[in-house]
C-alpha cells in the first residue's frame, strides 16, 4: 500500500513483547544503513537500543520510540491474530499498531525521504529506539543509553516521541512536558497477636490509618501554568495473615506521587516521612524515583514546530499538554534537550483489538519530514 503501511505491517508480525525485539531493529537498522545512516546497536542486560544517526556536527534532532509492545491478554479475544496484520473498515488492527510501531515505521519513513531529499542537510539527525519502554523497570532501554550519551557527551537539542498523543484527530494533541513519578514502599510494622487479646498486640492498620488519611487530605503544591497539582495515590494495600482471628505484624503500602515542576522529588519524601514521624509508626520506606518532571517551554524551536506543522498539514491548533503518565522523554529532557510527543490517536493503545487509522498513519511521515525541513534546512 505504501512505505510506511507496508513497515509498520512488518514490525507487528514481530512478537516483540517487552523486553524482546523480536528482530524489529535489525529490520529498522538495514533500512537505515542503506539510506546512509551511521547505525550502533547498544545491548544492555536482555534489552537491544539502537541508535542511528545522520549528518554531521551542528544541532541533533532525535526521533524517539521503542519496538516493545505489552502482551495481548487472551488472543481469542481479539477479532483476529494480534501478531497478524488486518486492515478493517479503514483501521489497521495489531498489536502495537498504535503503540508505537506505527509512528517507528513513520519516523523512519520520513528520516529516509528527509537525508534523500537533503543528502547535505545541516546538522545531525537521530534515531534511537529501545525494546525496554513497556517493561516495569526500564533500566536497560534509554535510560542506560542516557547514561552512556552522558559519558561521551552527546548532546541532544531536540527529541519528538513518536507516542500516540491524540485523542480524535491526529494532531489535535501534542506532550509538551511530563510529570515526575516518585513511589515508595512502605512497611509498617506492628505485633502480632490474638485479635481476643488486642492489648498484647499492636495492630499496624489501625496504626497507619490516621497517617494515611492525612497523606491523602495534603496539599502537596497548586500546580503551576503548566502543571495540575500534585496527586498522591496509594495503588496496594496489604496485610493480614490470612486468619480473621489474628491481627497482622506488619502492613505493606505501595504509594506514588505524580508531581510537577512546582515540587521536588526531596521535598515530597521529606514531607512524606515527617506524617509518618508525626503518628509515631514503626516503619520502613524504600523510595524509586522513576523520572524527574519536565517541560519544553512555549516559544522552543521544537515545540513551535510541531505546533506549525499540526496547524499546517492536519488543519487542526493542537492542545498542548502535559497530562498522561510517563514516556521515555524523561531519561532525555535532562539531556538539555526539548521534548515533544506526537503521535496517533490512543483510544486503543494496550487494548484488545488495538489498531491505527491507516489515513493517520499514511500521513504521520510527512509530519515528522516537515519537523526535520522546519528545524535544520
Amino acid at each position: 500500500m505504501s512505505a510506511v503501511f507496508d513497515l509498520t505491517a512488518e514490525l507487528i508480525r514481530r512478537r516483540s513483547v517487552t523486553p524482546e525485539d523480536a528482530g524489529c531493529q535489525a529490520l529498522l537498522a538495514e533500512r537505515l544503513a542503506r539510506a546512509g545512516f551511521i547505525i550502533e546497536h547498544l545491548r544492555y542486560g536482555e534489552v537491544d537500543n539502537l541508535w542511528a544517526t545522520h549528518g554531521e556536527g551542528g544541532p541533533l534532532l532525535v526521533f524517539l520510540g521503542h519496538t516493545d509492545v505489552v502482551p495481548t491478554g487472551p488472543a481469542d479475544s481479539w477479532q483476529s491474530d494480534p501478531f497478524h496484520p488486518v486492515v478493517r473498515d479503514g483501521l489497521l488492527y495489531g498489536r502495537g499498531a498504535a503503540d508505537m510501531k506505527g509512528s517507528v515505521a513513520a519516523m523512519a519513513v520520513a528520516l529516509e525521504q528527509f537525508v534523500t531529499a537533503h543528502p547535505n542537510h545541516p546538522g545531525r539527525v537521530g534515531f534511537l529506539m529501545t525494546s525496554d519502554e513497556e517493561g516495569p523497570t526500564n533500566l536497560d532501554g534509554v535510560r542506560r543509553v542516557a547514561e552512556h550519551f552522558r559519558r561521551i557527551g552527546e548532546r541532544i537539542d531536540w527529541c519528538v516521541v513518536g507516542e500516540p498523543s491524540s485523542k480524535q484527530r491526529l494532531g489535535d494533541l501534542i506532550r509538551v512536558g511530563r510529570r515526575g513519578s516518585l513511589s515508595g514502599t512502605l512497611t509498617v510494622r506492628g505485633v502480632q497477636g490474638h485479635v481476643a487479646y488486642p492489648e498484647k498486640a499492636k495492630n499496624p492498620i489501625h496504626a497507619f490509618a490516621p497517617a494515611l488519611a492525612e497523606l491523602a487530605a495534603e496539599r502537596w503544591d497548586e500546580g503551576n501554568a503548566d502543571f495540575p497539582p500534585t496527586s498522591f495515590q496509594v495503588s496496594n494495600l496489604n496485610a493480614g495473615t490470612g486468619a480473621s482471628n489474628v491481627i497482622p505484624g506488619s502492613l505493606t503500602a505501595l504509594i506514588n506521587f505524580r508531581y510537577s515542576t512546582a515540587s521536588r522529588a526531596e521535598d515530597l519524601r521529606t514531607r512524606a516521612e515527617a506524617i509518618l514521624h508525626k503518628h509515631g509508626l514503626d516503619y520502613q520506606l524504600d523510595w524509586n524515583l522513576s523520572g524527574e518532571p519536565f517541560l519544553s517551554p512555549a516559544g522552543g524551536a521544537l515545540r513551535d514546530a510541531v505546533v506549525g506543522v499540526c496547524r499546517d498539514l492536519c488543519g487542526i491548533e493542537p492542545e498542548q499538554s502535559t497530562g498522561g503518565g510517563t514516556s521515555d522523554g524523561r531519561f532525555i529532557a535532562p539531556l538539555g534537550a526539548e521534548v515533544v510527543e506526537l503521535g496517533p490517536v490512543n483510544a486503543t493503545i494496550h487494548k484488545v483489538d488495538e489498531c491505527v487509522s491507516v489515513d493517520d498513519l499514511q500521513k504521520l511521515p510527512a509530519l515528522y519530514q516537515t519537523i526535520c525541513e522546519r528545524l535544520l534546512v
